[in-house]
């Protein structure tokens, strides 16, 4: 039997740019020991997250599985319906950009 642990990230702290600034080694450690991101503001508006590097990859490798799954169905259902309504190569391209 498989038993996979997945660690979840605390809920995230908000603080402003200038705070991150006066202490980034802490808001650092603490993405990193406690899990804990945090999203940062700039005059009250959410601009970035800073998170732990192990969760980032994390995060990318779940993306990369989703995005290869997508493109999966997506050539299993051009398969299935044949020439009909293919798309040339630019065109996927301009789909896979424009996708969520």
């Amino acid at each position: 039997m498989y038993i996979c642990y997945i660690e979840y990230m605390s809920e995230p702290v908000v603080e402003s740019m200038a705070e991150v600034r006066r202490h980034l080694a802490d808001v650092i450690d603490r993405a990193r020991r406690d899990k804990t991101p945090t999203i940062i503001t700039r005059r009250g508006k959410s601009e970035a997250v800073l998170i732990d590097i192990d969760e980032y990859r994390r995060l990318r490798e779940v993306a990369e599985q989703l995005e290869d799954e997508w493109l999966n169905r997506l050539a299993d259902k051009a398969e299935s319906e044949g020439t009909d309504g293919s798309v040339s190569l630019e065109e996927m391209a301009a789909l896979l950009r424009s996708a969520p």
